[in-house]
């Protein structure tokens, strides 16, 4: 049941509110006298005073001390603060009350109040140290915990502080409160003697506090947050950056308060990533705003956003006063790392916005091309190709990942291959098989990036990036589980044999005293057969029609190659885009393998069939041979298949049944499948339709003869 003498105090507290003349002592030690009572937790005696005008009381409290100030007079502030006690305590755990305080205005009366306290600092000094007494310090606070408190969980109140906009002023007093790491600096902020203790235990307290509040609100309102607050967001990861200065007096020892003060600044470090990682994620604005301040740092104020959060991954470090803090110091080096790669994808998600792409490439310096972003991506390639710091994987797959987010237009690819920059040979150097995964995945994103430039091809087949590639081991077993940078290094390969010789060379033949198992195109072969990724097999097929040139074309039309490209026709009846690329590869290069029986093994176990024993285009399962798919498509009985597939199938079986197409022993089967496809054939020339499908099928019957 509900204690009568709580109930008492919070009647009492009502009747001295109403006078025209609050007494402001007599409130504060009415309050304070109720909060105590609150602190012994009974839910009924919680219902009952929500259920009273206390919470309209609150309300009407805290717009008092607020009618006609900026912020609260000090003759108010302690009657203030005990009242935000009685309002934390009445909420605690109640979802009832903390409708109540909502719908009293009393926590609307809290964000304003919070907002008059931001409006304190200086529109240019957003991050500098907010000078407070002990009495104001109190009653901020005080207030963000009973926003907490009411917010905690309950999503009426969360949505209604999150419309007011109640962690934007919650931050921006955060970061002028708290500065994280202003206690080391010297000279040290201001704090009278008598204060000192107390006010940097309030200010960390309402830095946590706050925090907490802002995880409760921010996931209900992601987009609450705008760019005006990433100065805010950045100060405190600035702790973190060499040369760490010994602290000032009484910092220097290492007395509890210090300690305090080093959990405080390691929170509000890890909480502004994770922001930064997020906001830079789903915020285009926030993306256009730290693209902007890299060449107008008027942008945010004078503070160089995106420049700090670089200075940081390059320089950032484990803080030495770590050691004062109890507990594993491995784990906070753990949590460091997750930061700097929260802030590495953040920089990569700025770079990859189309939008930035004019304002972070800059050509106006040619001593500098690319411009300033470019030139720091490319020194830490330079600087770490070596790999002799195994720690600084960071920097290359930021700076690798970045430059490839940034390239839009040929000429970007050609400036970072060509001088003075020269980045084929840095990242050839790159391309090791004990390269960590992570790395690999930015190079070869890169290396597909540049590979699109024709002009940067020969570049790149100079530094021998396709033997590189093979020599990396990414088409290799191990690899597997990053398939998709597989696909990527499939992909490089590709463009730079395209129409390139030299390159043709590299990826099939082998270098000097190593077997073929070991060239770039025989990796490939067994990648594909191996996948069951469709973009390996797809990507990876398309890899063989580059390869006809001079010495390259004996190995393609090798029996591994051939049967590699006729299972991916016969096996892909769910893939028809399969079934279209390795059409494609077929016409040019395995025309006598399609018509071939396959082996046992490649049947899956199933009976061998003769080319007398087959019927063609029967709609079986699995068919023997490449062209019985082929034959099965053309009849149209294989569903949702493109045109363009169609299309295809006629090209490929024209060129089968050319003149001397295949040789003269298989023309009793050339000549069986003729009479089989003929009418099919005919059937889709003869369409009504101008089509694909019509020209591709006529001009198959024309080399039919």
């Amino acid at each position: 049941m509900a204690d009568p003498s709580v109930i008492a105090l919070a009647t009492e507290l009502t009747g001295q509110t109403r006078l025209s003349d609050t007494d402001w002592k007599k409130v504060e030690v009415t309050a304070q006298a109720l909060a105590n009572s609150l602190r012994v937790k009974n839910n009924d005696t919680q219902t009952a005073l929500g259920g009273t005008q206390l919470p309209t009381v609150l309300a009407a409290i805290v717009n008092d001390t607020l009618r006609g100030l900026r912020v609260p007079d000090v003759s108010h502030l302690s009657a203030l603060y005990e009242t935000l006690r009685v309002g934390a305590n009445i909420c605690v755990d109640h979802d009832k009350n903390r409708g109540q305080l909502l719908e009293s205005g009393f926590l609307n009366a809290l964000v304003t109040l919070l907002e008059r306290y931001s409006g304190l600092i200086p529109p240019d000094k957003a991050t500098d140290f907010l000078p407070l007494s002990v009495a104001h310090l109190k009653v901020v606070r005080t207030a963000i915990a009973v926003l907490l408190n009411a917010s905690m969980g309950y999503e009426p109140v969360q949505t209604a502080l999150n419309t007011a906009e109640a962690p934007v002023a919650i931050l921006r007093l955060a970061g002028a409160i708290y500065p994280a790491g202003a206690w080391a600096k010297s000279p040290a902020p201001h704090i009278p003697t008598e204060e000192f203790d107390e006010s940097w235990q309030l200010r960390c307290g309402f830095s946590s506090w706050a925090w907490r509040a802002i995880g409760e609100l921010k996931d209900n309102a992601p987009t609450v947050f705008g760019p005006d607050i990433l100065p805010q967001l950045v100060t405190p990861i600035l702790s973190y950056i060499p040369p760490f200065q010994t602290p000032p007096p009484p910092f220097e020892q290492a007395i509890p308060l210090r300690r305090t003060l080093i959990s405080a600044d390691l929170e509000a470090f890890e909480e502004s990533c994770s922001l930064l990682e997020a906001l830079a994620l789903d915020d285009e604005d926030v993306r256009l705003s730290l693209a902007r301040g890299m060449a107008f740092p008027d942008e945010h104020g004078g503070v160089r956003c995106l420049t700090n959060i670089l200075d940081f991954i390059d320089r950032g470090d484990y803080h030495p006063l770590w050691s004062d803090l109890p507990g594993d110091i491995s784990q906070r080096e753990r949590s460091f790392d997750f930061c700097k790669a929260a802030l590495i994808k953040a920089v990569v998600e700025v770079a990859g916005e189309e939008k930035n792409v004019d304002v972070l490439w800059d050509d106006s310096n040619p001593e500098q091309p690319g411009g300033p972003l470019v030139a720091q991506m490319v020194h830490w390639i330079n600087a770490h190709k070596d790999l002799k710091d195994r720690n600084r994987d960071d920097l290359l797959v930021c700076a690798t990942l970045t430059l490839g987010n940034l390239l839009r237009h040929g000429a970007q690819s050609v400036t970072l291959i060509g001088p003075p920059i020269n980045l084929a040979t840095d990242l050839a150097a790159l391309l090791r098989p004990q390269t960590d995964i992570k790395v690999k995945h930015g190079i070869i994103g890169l290396l597909k990036h540049l590979a699109y430039a024709a002009p940067a091809r020969a570049s790149l087949g100079e530094a021998g990036i396709v033997k590189r590639l093979a020599d990396s081991k990414i088409f290799q077993p191990a690899a597997d589980m990053a398939e998709m940078v597989q696909v990527n290094a499939i992909g490089v390969t590709k463009h730079l044999c395209s129409g390139n010789a030299k390159n043709c060379y590299d990826l099939t033949l082998p270098s000097d005293g190593r077997n073929a198992e070991s060239t770039g195109l025989h990796q490939i072969l067994t990648l594909v057969k191996r996948s069951d990724l469709t973009a390996v097999k797809s990507e990876g097929t398309r890899v063989f029609v580059n390869e006809q040139r001079k010495a390259a074309m004996t190995i393609i039309s090798s029996p591994p190659v051939a049967l590699a490209l006729a299972q991916l026709v016969r096996r892909s009846k769910r893939y028809p885009i399969l079934i279209n690329e390795g059409s494609l590869q077929s016409a040019n290069v395995v025309l006598d393998t399609i018509t071939t029986p396959l082996p046992q093994e490649v049947q899956g176990g199933s009976a061998p069939g003769s080319a007398r024993e087959s019927e063609i285009g029967s709609p079986v399962t699995a068919p023997g041979r490449a062209v019985d798919t082929l034959a099965h498509l053309l009849k149209g009985q294989v569903a949702n298949v493109p045109e363009e597939v169609r299309a295809n199938a006629c090209i490929l079986l024209g060129q089968v049944g050319r003149e001397g197409g295949v040789s003269a022993e298989r023309m009793p089967e050339l000549v069986k499948l003729k009479a089989e496809l003929r009418p099919h054939l005919v059937s889709a020339a003869e369409s009504d339709k101008e089509s694909r499908l019509k020209t591709a099928a006529a001009g198959a019957l024309q080399r039919w003869g």
